[in-house]
């Protein structure tokens, strides 16, 4: 009986590191696969400016366009490089902690991949603003006049509002459940009492 306990500790244990050691290694993965398509925009949309990719009649849907941005979405805090390469040096070690210590997602997989994601895009812009001073936008969607963007802003989008909503479903769910706990102790309550009665 110790013995299987011991062998069952030992797997939880290896779990949690492979879990960590993918969570490192999607991060770096997602962060190598950000600078390349960064690079490819450099060298081929760069020089061309902007690059049609849906076009239907007249209208421009979706173009790869150059851009260096130096603020984030929408020009918000342009210029101010230290508060930009700050925030996300916070997010990604908060992550970070928070992946390695187990407080986030009891150890679940899905949160875990969209915690790296979250980092991820955020270790791809931040090398961006440590070694450039601005971040390399390309992925111009025209058919929604929206900002341009990149391949880690989409990570980390995607991560961060998957995390919101898997965390907003567990409050929803655990509210459930002491609800569905309250009702059921206040009926075994009352059976209690009922059977008591003569």
């Amino acid at each position: 009986m110790y013995g299987s306990a011991v062998y069952m500790e030992k797997v939880l244990k290896k779990n949690s590191l492979i879990k960590k050691a993918v969570y490192i290694a999607l991060v770096i993965v997602l962060a190598v696969a950000d600078q390349l398509t960064k690079y490819l925009a450099v060298e081929y949309i760069k020089p061309a400016g902007s690059i049609p990719l849906i076009k239907i009649g007249n209208t421009e849907w979706l173009n790869f366009t150059y851009c260096e941005n130096t603020g984030m979405s929408f020009s918000l805090l342009e210029g101010q490089r230290a508060i930009l390469i700050a925030i996300p040096l916070l997010l990604i070690a908060a992550v970070t902690w928070a992946v390695f210590s187990g407080k986030l997602g009891s150890g679940r997989t899905d949160i875990m991949i969209a915690l790296a994601a979250l980092a991820g895009g955020g270790l791809g812009n931040l090398i961006d603003r440590v070694f450039q001073g601005y971040v390399v936008d390309f992925i111009d969607v025209r058919i929604i006049n929206f900002a341009i963007f990149n391949f880690a802003d989409i990570c980390a989008v995607c991560g961060g509002i998957y995390f919101g909503i898997m965390i907003a479903v567990d409050e929803i769910k655990e509210e459930k459940a002491k609800k569905t706990e309250a009702v059921s102790s206040d009926e075994s309550g009352t059976e209690e009492s009922g059977n008591g009665e003569t």
